[in-house]
């Protein structure tokens, strides 16, 4: 086992039964990720995603939507002529010009959506359900006659009957042998309890395997996913640095590392995350919050003394996995709450040697300048008070014992 495994098992797994998972990744950043607001990736951009995800290991990379343009179905052609071990989904809703645009682009698997909730019925198609559900069917026949693999993805899963959704997905499984029948929590509205009841139910239902694709606008998504996973879903939906419509998508990074620090599952380079997140953000133009888990700046970064002086000694004691795991840094802050042990760490490892009284004098500027500006020191502006500090010990009149610590 490597160092990295050995960090990532905390004493909690002991304690924790579970049954183990049958999952596979499906990532959507590079079409719902894409329907982020005045996000737009080009071509080359999308290449480069799609070569980082299966570069990791990533089984299906749902790249775009062919029907919404020209360009759209360039691109996802493109990606699906790439030779990538990952296979290669693509949207398309229940009409017949969508599958033959699925066709074009030479893509593995076709996800055919529609909404069988009374709201969607009644607000945006205006159709009974057996109109849509015969809409779904035709288009799924003509799908599988041509050869396409295909997901039958219920829209907004989560507001639907579920005695609805089981006897939908049982007709699809029974009639055409689909691959995949998908629930969608399209806004948001399942926490883990609901979900995996609602997955569980269809588990018990269907041979089919079972996809979920949640969305954030509770800030649940991750942990829905994970339930999901529990309650028998196969394919997990997730986007890079979770963005998506509105709050966004169950995080790629999060739910890759649970997979592998909660259950096991290390299949996946997740030594990459760290810096296909930065390629995303950059693709994006939108930053993740600086407390964003496993990949946020601040997610190895530590200021408080008592934690620094701690993870000196040994990162287990603040850190559940070491972050060369995700291919990030540890970042040592020198702020307001740092202690006199952390700060002659820090300042040990970046190459100073302080005597005790240069150490307290250190100390004191460090606190004031911190609650002056409001905001933690830099590496540049630390070695300017260690200089300052050093310069005013050697003036005269400054003769006291130097003991050396």
């Amino acid at each position: 086992m490597s160092e990295s495994e050995q960090y990532s098992r905390n004493t909690l797994m002991d304690f924790i039964k579970y049954r183990p998972l049958d999952i596979e990744i499906c990532d959507v950043t590079l079409r719902d990720g894409e329907q982020t607001p005045g996000v737009v990736f080009s071509k080359e951009q999308k290449l480069a995603m799609a070569s980082e995800l299966d570069s990791m290991g990533v089984e299906v990379i749902e790249a775009g939507f062919p029907v919404v343009s020209a360009y759209e179905k360039e691109i996802v052609k493109e990606i699906a002529n790439q030779g990538f071990n990952s296979r290669i989904c693509c949207l398309s809703r229940a009409v017949k010009g969508d599958v033959d645009a699925a066709l074009e682009c030479d893509v593995d698997i076709v996800s055919i959506f529609i909404a069988m909730s009374d709201m969607h019925l009644k607000y945006k198609y205006h159709r009974s359900l057996e109109d849509m559900l015969g809409c779904a069917k035709e288009a799924i026949e003509y799908a599988t006659d041509h050869g396409l693999k295909v997901r039958f993805a219920a829209e907004d899963a989560s507001r639907t009957p579920i005695d609805r959704l089981k006897q939908a997905f049982k007709e699809v499984e029974t009639e055409y042998k689909v691959q995949y029948v998908s629930v969608a929590d399209t806004v948001g509205i399942l926490n883990p309890t609901t979900t995996y009841y609602l997955v569980n139910e269809i588990f018990k239902s269907v041979n089919t395997s079972i996809c979920i694709h949640c969305h954030d606008d509770l800030g649940m998504a991750t942990a829905n996913t994970l339930a999901a996973a529990e309650a028998g879903a196969k394919q997990l939906h997730t986007t890079v640095n979770a963005i998506g419509e509105r709050a966004g998508n169950a995080s790629l990074e999060e739910v890759l590392v649970a997979l592998r620090v909660q259950y096991g599952i290390d299949r996946y380079d997740t030594t990459k995350l760290t810096s296909l997140s930065r390629m995303v953000s950059e693709y994006s133009g939108i930053t993740p919050s600086v407390n964003k888990a496993v990949v946020g700046q601040n997610a190895f970064t530590h200021e408080s003394g008592i934690h620094v002086a701690a993870i000196l000694e040994e990162p287990r004691t603040y850190e559940l996995f070491l972050p060369e795991m995700v291919g990030g840094k540890r970042n040592l802050v020198v702020g307001k709450h740092t202690g006199t042990k952390a700060l002659k760490g820090i300042i040990n490892s970046i190459g100073f040697c302080l005597e005790r009284d240069e150490l307290c004098a250190l100390i004191e500027k460090v606190k004031v300048c911190t609650e002056e500006k409001r905001k933690s020191i830099s590496r540049d502006q630390l070695e300017k008070l260690i200089a300052q500090v050093k310069q005013e010990q050697k003036a005269p009149g400054s003769d006291k014992e130097k003991v050396s610590i």
